[in-house]
C-alpha cells in the first residue's frame, strides 16, 4: 500500500511540473466548448437538435473537450513511462501497482478537466441539475482515459498513438452528438441486433450530459452502458498492459503480484 501511495503522489507531482499540461487543462476547455457554440450556432434550426444550437455546440464541446483531454493524458502516461517502469519494477515495485498509480493520475486529470469545462460551461448555459452533471462529465472523462491508456500501451508511440486518438475522438464525437441521426444498426453473434450509436463510447455519457443539462433528470437507460464500458477498458487496459510488459494474459489477474 505505501509503494501504491509513493507512486501515485509522485505521477501527480510530475504532472503539475509539466506548463503544457497544466495550460491544457486550462485553455483547452474553454477554447473547444466556445468553439463549438459557435460553429453549431450557425446551423439552420433543425428538430432533432433539441435545444437552441448554440446549447448543443457547447454541450458537445464539454463533452469532447473533457474527453479527449483525459485521453491524452492516458495516452501520454503510458507511453512516456514505458523505459521507466522497467527500472522501477527492478527497484521492486509490481507492475499492477505502477498501472493502478497512473490510472489514479489519470483519474485526477480527468476530475481536473471536468471542473475546468463545467465551470465554462455553466457560465455560458443554465444547467438544469450541475452537480449530476458534472459527474456526468467525469465519467466520459473515464472512458476516455481508459482508451488513451489502451491505445497507449498497444501503439507506444507518441506521433501513431496521437493519431489513432485523434481519429477515433473526432467520429466517436460526430456520431454520438446527435447532430447527425443515425439509426443504423448491425448484427452481431450472439448479441444479436445493436444499434450503431451502442458501439460508440461517447453515446451514452452524451445522452446523459443532455439530459442533466437539459431537463435535470438522469436518463437511466443510458448509465449502465456507460458503467459497463468503464469496466470493460478498465479490464482491457489491465490485461493490454500485462502482455506488453511480457508478463502475459494470466498474470493481470487478481493473485498476480510480479
Amino acid at each position: 500500500m505505501r509503494k501504491f501511495f509513493i507512486g501515485t503522489r509522485l505521477r501527480v507531482v510530475e504532472l503539475t511540473r509539466q506548463p503544457l499540461t497544466l495550460g491544457m487543462l486550462i485553455l483547452l476547455p474553454p477554447a473547444v466548448i466556445e468553439m463549438y457554440g459557435i460553429a453549431v450556432a450557425s446551423f439552420p434550426q433543425l428538430p432533432s437538435l433539441g435545444a437552441d444550437p448554440a446549447t448543443v455546440g457547447r454541450i458537445t464541446g464539454t463533452l469532447f473537450s473533457v474527453a479527449f483531454l483525459a485521453g491524452l493524458i492516458g495516452l501520454f502516461q503510458v507511453i512516456s513511462a514505458r523505459n521507466g517502469d522497467e527500472r522501477v519494477a527492478i527497484a521492486g515495485f509490481s507492475r499492477r501497482i505502477m498501472l493502478t498509480s497512473r490510472l489514479i493520475t489519470m483519474v485526477v486529470v480527468s476530475l481536473a478537466g471536468a471542473v475546468v469545462a463545467f465551470l465554462v460551461f455553466n457560465f455560458r448555459v443554465t444547467v438544469a441539475n450541475p452537480l449530476m452533471a458534472f459527474w456526468i462529465l467525469t465519467l466520459a472523462g473515464l472512458v476516455y482515459g481508459l482508451l488513451g491508456v489502451i491505445i497507449g500501451t498497444l501503439i507506444p508511440q507518441p506521433l501513431e498513438g496521437s493519431i489513432v486518438l485523434v481519429f477515433m475522438a473526432d467520429l466517436d464525437n460526430a456520431l454520438s452528438s446527435g447532430l447527425f441521426p443515425l439509426t443504423a444498426s448491425i448484427s452481431l453473434p450472439v448479441m444479436g441486433e445493436i444499434a450503431v450509436t451502442d458501439l460508440v463510447p461517447l453515446y451514452h455519457p452524451h445522452e446523459l450530459f443532455v439530459s442533466a443539462v437539459l431537463q435535470g433528470e438522469l436518463a437511466a437507460e443510458h448509465l449502465l452502458p456507460v458503467l459497463g464500458w468503464i469496466g470493460g477498458l478498465l479490464l482491457v487496459a489491465f490485461l493490454a498492459y500485462g502482455q506488453s510488459t511480457g508478463e502475459g494474459w494470466i498474470g493481470m489477474v487478481p493473485g498476480w503480484s510480479k
